[in-house]
């Protein structure tokens, strides 16, 4: 199947395009390390462990990731562990990053810093899960002017090295592409860690204005330097600032520190022509979209509905002022094709007649969905839009 069209996408993105079935991958729908492994041993062909193979058989439309432009997260490389490559975690726009190093290691654990700075207990038996977070790179000022060099915008190796060559593939792609714009929370807590950087918003409200500054200014800098240049179809914030019942901070201290941040970016932005820019966090975010919407971001994912999170709710309250993805109960998958019909049948009519949505589950797809369940999610989303079954 070919990519996604780019004006396909935006047509949907635009509310132009009503019930219209379009699974974005990846980000918008991927898989937790061990799920495709898992599949495979459950009947799937083996050759779905291959992304070009997968999006073929799965019906999905690929999106380029502009990943090779260090402006937000970015996998690292590959590091054994257990007997397995694994990536140690996603890092920030840090150039140069650090050296990872192994720090000590028992019969169960490695502790290592990663790339990112962090010092982290990565557990042999399953390398691949969430690792024990014991120390972050930023203590105080100190460290932070430090950890501060790493986020120039003129660094060398921000850009790739051939970049009119970079420029000439990437625009002469047929799918949509995406740019990662950073995050004025989420990054934060990867550098100094949740629960520091939330008494720091009282305790030194200062810091937190000063990595939030150089985190706009990073961001500003780079997009004048590459919409001039590099297609860039949508953009992509990454905050995972909110838990089951609420924001980490208070909506006042998003105002305050955040929403001018953002309007900086974003009204540059649109500026220069893009109008499509995501934002994802976990948790229940109900509180902050009015903000978001203020502050210039127009779309959302994944709406965690463990979190309460309501898409067919979000949508009849912003109407078109708001994209939406993700949103379909993960859980629902895990229980059966019962489940997976009332789940599909209670929201994806509504949130497809209109455009402006683009179905996924509520986060990455877990090794507890069975695949047959995962295939009857499929083929009861083409059902709803009137298209066959997968072929098998």
């Amino acid at each position: 199947m070919p990519a996604l069209p780019r004006d396909r996408f935006l047509e949907i993105a635009r509310f132009q395009r009503p019930n219209d079935l379009c699974l974005m991958t990846p980000v918008f729908n991927d898989f937790w390390a061990g799920t495709l492994e898992t599949w495979v041993k459950q009947g799937a062909p083996e050759q779905i462990l291959n992304g070009r193979f997968r999006q073929e058989y799965l019906q999905m439309f690929h999106i380029r990731s502009l990943a090779e432009v260090r402006t937000g997260f970015y996998p690292d490389s590959s590091y054994a562990i257990g007997g397995r490559d694994v990536y140690l975690n996603w890092t920030t726009p840090i150039v140069p990053r650090y050296e990872p190093k192994v720090l000590s290691e028992d019969e169960r654990t490695v502790t290592l810093t990663n790339y990112g700075g962090q010092t982290a207990r990565i557990f042999k038996d399953n390398p691949t899960k969430m690792p024990m977070f014991i120390d972050y790179p930023v203590k105080d000022r100190a460290t932070w002017k430090e950890f501060q060099k790493r986020l120039d915008p003129d660094a060398a190796d921000r850009f790739p090295a051939d970049w009119q060559g970079y420029v000439q593939r990437m625009n002469s792609r047929p799918e949509p592409t995406m740019l990662f714009t950073g995050s004025f929370f989420g990054f934060l807590r990867e550098w100094v860690g949740v629960e520091k950087l939330l008494y720091m918003f009282y305790d030194d409200p200062a810091l937190i204005e000063e990595m939030m500054e150089q985190m706009c200014y990073l961001e500003t800098e780079c997009i004048k330097r590459i919409l001039p240049d590099l297609r860039v179809d949508f953009v992509y914030f990454w905050e995972d600032m909110a838990f089951k019942t609420g924001p980490l901070i208070s909506p006042a201290m998003f105002r305050k520190f955040m929403l001018p941040r953002y309007k900086r970016v974003t009204d540059l932005l649109r500026s220069r022509g893009v109008d499509v820019i995501f934002v994802d966090s976990d948790g229940n975010v109900e509180s902050l979209i009015p903000l978001w919407i203020e502050s210039g971001v127009n779309a959302i994912w994944p709406l965690e509905c463990a979190a309460g999170m309501d898409a067919v709710a979000v949508r009849k309250k912003y109407g078109k002022d708001l994209i939406l993805s993700g949103n379909i109960d993960k859980r629902a998958l895990m229980q059966g094709k019962e489940a997976i019909r009332t789940e599909v049948m209670s929201k994806l009519p509504f949130l497809l007649k209109d455009g402006g949505y683009f179905p996924s589950l509520d986060h990455l797809v877990p090794p507890d969905v069975p695949w047959e369940n995962f295939l009857c999610w499929l083929d009861t989303m083409r059902e709803v839009t009137g298209l066959p079954k997968l072929a098998r």
